[in-house]
This record gives structure tokens, C-alpha cells and sequence, in this order.
């Protein structure tokens, strides 16, 4: 399978230099080619009465939804499996991208992330990661906020 068509459309559009490795499944690959959990970005998505949240953290770090909740000032939930079904519907179940504006979902970044020179997250098929400079995934995620939500695990 090839990388999900909103991220391709997102990585052509925006112009950016990226690398794609491939291999069984995308950890495998992250894990074989030497990348650093803290530079792997997973996307969790969150929902509450007001809508959808996606939230991107490093996979080196666990999610804090009680800082989310406080800071945002939402209940926020995990989503479930329709929902992802739903609002990435190009992607495979379970590889959900963290480009969360070019699916039209509100997102919020952990800044942590934001401190590693390049950054690999999943390209929506179940066996890509899409690497790019931390300056490139700021340009995919124009709009997004940032601060910090998650701790270490």
C-alpha cells in the first residue's frame, strides 16, 4: 500500500523534503532504521461534546489527559475506532497521521516533540513513516497549538 492521498497531497502541497522508510510494519521500521522513540510523533485522537481533538505527542511519552482537560478546559475521552474510521478514512486502521489540520481536526502538539532536529511519523498505510525537519512538520501543522501535555514513560 502506499502513503494515505491526504498526506501525499500535504507533503506536495506544502513543498516539503521528506524521506519515506518502508518495511513489514512502520515500527519495525522506525526501530530497524535507528530511530529514536522521541522522534517517533503518534497521533492519539481525543473527543468531547464540543468535537474532536488530535492529539501529537513522542511515542517516547505517555499521554497526560488530565493537563489536556485542565488546560483546554474540555472532558475529553479517547475516541473510538469509528471515529478514526471516519475522519481518516484514506488511512489504515490503527495508523492514524499527525497532521490533524489536513484532515480538518483541531490539534494540539506536545512541545516535547518540537525539540528533535528531524521527525518521523506514520504516513497512513500500515507500513510507511514519512521523515521530515522539525521546521517542515511545523509547516504541516499550521494552526496547531502547542504546549505540554504528556509525561515521561
Amino acid at each position: 500500500m502506499s502513503i494515505a492521498t491526504t498526506v501525499g497531497d500535504a507533503l506536495a502541497f506544502e513543498d516539503i523534503d521528506f524521506t519515506i522508510l518502508r518495511h513489514a510494519a512502520a515500527a519495525d521500521a522506525a526501530e530497524q532504521a535507528g530511530v529514536a522513540p522521541e522522534r517517533l510523533a503518534k497521533a492519539v485522537l481525543l473527543k468531547d461534546s464540543h468535537g474532536y481533538l488530535l492529539t501529537v505527542l513522542p511515542a517516547s511519552r505517555v499521554l497526560d489527559i488530565a493537563v489536556l482537560r485542565t488546560e483546554l478546559h474540555r472532558h475529553l475521552t479517547v475516541a473510538e475506532e469509528q471515529d478514526l474510521d471516519d475522519l481518516f478514512c484514506d488511512c489504515v486502521v490503527g495508523s492514524v497521521p499527525p497532521i490533524g489540520p489536513w484532515y480538518r481536526v483541531p490539534t494540539v502538539v506536545d512541545s516535547s516533540l518540537m525539540e528533535q532536529p528531524d521527525i518521523y511519523f506514520e504516513a497512513g498505510d500500515d507500513d510507511s513513516l514519512v521523515r521530515v525537519t522539525e521546521t517542515e512538520f511545523e509547516r504541516l501543522l499550521e494552526g496547531a497549538e502547542y504546549f505540554r501535555f504528556s509525561r515521561q514513560a
